[in-house]
């Protein structure tokens, strides 16, 4: 995008890297320019290197669709126990206190909607304070399996089994929980987290070693009967990211609490159970459509993941969400290592940047679906602070990335929402969070209904249309299968079956994880 425009007091600082920044104190080489501005052009930054059918209105309490929609603090669910029972930020997520074992040992737990296994630390290890010791638990039983969870970047392997567990500020009781102890990890507990373990709250059909392992909140429902339905609170907006203190949220198990939310409930179809995948339509970037195919959005997956740190976009979608912003921002040229997050913008922090951006909207297929409804985020959800320097600077990191396999909405956008995961009724709800506030005023939107005459009936597809070559590779290799498979029958003079069995130490390919794209 070119250099950036020059200001008063303008600094040039270096850095080999971000990954840098995730570390505690380092220090940076500093350059220091004082050219004049144009008259009356914006602060430059500096660079640091490194109504439908789906709305739903909660007057009072009471039920809907045979929901828990509010709660009596008298009766097995108490919804504002609940209440600010998270802690963190979204640089390095958002983490729910449990005690597990008998007696209870206290761990700080990672809530991640985007998998779906219980695992804690089993051992110690120097990027954790804590860690869950079985033999000092009465109640604990080994299952002796071994489950290996991979990621694109990190990994651990552990050993599953079953605990009792408890939530300070959770439901009422004690349930037995299957339970992985990580004994071996890599690149997954990073300097700086206060989390011990990851809560997956997605489907089983992400779980491992299979499908069959009970899920955390697959367990709650049944044990507690709790309602099939939880929702979620993160609040961060305008907050630094990675700061020193840490922020709150609330993690809502069995239905919806009222207060965490204002207007209505807008609800969008889950298209498949596994991960929360929902349909995109469309993006607009400052009032302005992209005018891409709306299936762009979906490759190949949409999914609502509260352990992504970022809204991740595809590549192409990507691009002209980038080109967008720096054609409506009031700084036309830019450095480009800011969009890929190779440096970090910084202001004087007498200076609010976000003025300077649009906001971003991304379009929804309603449970009506011949609508759709928007959520849109202000500058002040994805122009994220993350450092400052000395007296006098702030530094801000864009809060969206690439991604190779899916549009993933992460922190970056449900810091401004309440998000309910209605699982009793596949859908996924958006209603405007009280939290999401910057300066006293809000930093995000929710609006319809929009027709959806202009999009296609169906954006969700599982091959890319656009690339008919697909199909031929595809037929071919199928071809070259069959003639070898046969040769193989006729060599062999038996049937084999030809069946492939996932084994525990099949790779997730996650890009979506946290794991990956936190901050540290």
């Amino acid at each position: 995008m070119g250099t950036p425009l020059a200001a008063p007091g303008l600094l040039l600082l270096l850095l080999a890297g971000t990954a840098g920044l995730c570390r505690a104190l380092f220090s940076l080489p500093l350059r220091v320019s004082h050219p004049a501005a144009p008259a009356g052009s914006p602060p430059a930054p500096v660079v640091l290197r490194p109504a439908s059918g789906s709305r739903q209105q909660e007057d009072a309490p009471g039920a809907a669709d045979g929901l828990a929609l509010a709660s009596d603090p008298g009766g097995s669910l108490n919804f504002l126990a609940m209440v600010e029972n998270l802690q963190g930020d979204s640089g390095r997520g958002y983490y729910l206190e449990m005690l597990i074992g008998t007696p209870p040992q206290a761990l700080n737990i990672l809530v991640d909607t985007g998998s779906s296994n219980f695992a804690v630390a089993g051992v110690p290890d120097p990027d954790v304070t804590s860690y869950f010791n079985p033999e000092l638990s009465s109640t604990y039983r080994s299952q002796g399996i071994e489950v290996t969870v991979k990621y694109s970047q990190g990994s651990w392997t552990g050993v599953l089994g079953t605990d009792v567990i408890t939530m300070p500020k959770g439901l009422y009781g004690s349930y037995t929980i299957n339970i992985a102890t990580i004994l071996e990890s890599e690149n997954f507990f990073l300097p700086g987290v206060k989390w011990h373990g990851i809560l997956g709250l997605a489907y089983d059909a992400l779980a491992k070693p299979s499908s069959s392992v009970e899920t955390f909140f697959d367990s709650l429902v049944r044990q507690a009967e709790i309602p099939n339905i939880f929702s979620l609170q993160m609040c961060g907006a305008g907050l630094p990211v990675s700061g020193s203190g840490t922020n709150g949220g609330s993690l809502v198990l069995g239905g919806i609490e009222p207060s965490l939310y204002t207007g209505d409930i807008w609800y969008t179809p889950i298209k498949e159970e596994w991960y929360y995948q929902v349909e995109i339509l469309k993006l607009e970037v400052g009032g302005q459509n992209l005018e891409l195919d709306c299936r762009e959005y979906n490759a190949d997956k949409a999914i609502v993941d509260s352990g992504t740190t970022l809204l991740r976009l595809p590549e192409k979608v990507f691009s002209a969400v980038v080109q967008a912003i720096a054609r409506t921002s009031l700084i036309q040229e830019f450095s480009s290592g800011f969009w890929t997050g190779s440096q970090l913008a910084c202001w004087d922090r007498n200076e609010k940047p976000w003025s300077l951006f649009p906001k971003i909207s991304i379009y929804l297929r309603d449970e009506n679906s011949s609508r759709s409804f928007r959520i849109s985020i202000l500058p002040q959800l994805y122009i994220q602070p993350i450092l400052v320097i000395g007296d006098n600077l702030q530094c801000y990191r864009f809060g969206i990335s690439s991604s190779t396999n899916a549009l993933v909405i992460g922190a970056t956008v449900m810091e401004g929402f309440y998000v309910i995961f209605d699982r009793a009724q596949r859908r996924v709800g958006f209603a405007v969070s009280p939290c999401a506030e910057a300066d006293g005023a809000p930093v995000s939107e929710i609006e319809g209904p929009f027709p959806t005459a202009d999009v296609a009936t169906n954006c969700v597809s599982s091959i890319s249309f656009h690339e008919p070559v697909l199909w031929i590779a595809s037929y071919a290799l199928m071809s070259l299968c069959g003639i070898i498979l046969l040769v193989l029958i006729v060599l062999l003079l038996i049937p084999p079956r030809c069946q492939h069995r996932y084994t525990d130490n099949d790779v997730v390919n996650d890009e979506s994880s946290l794991v990956r794209h936190r901050w540290k």
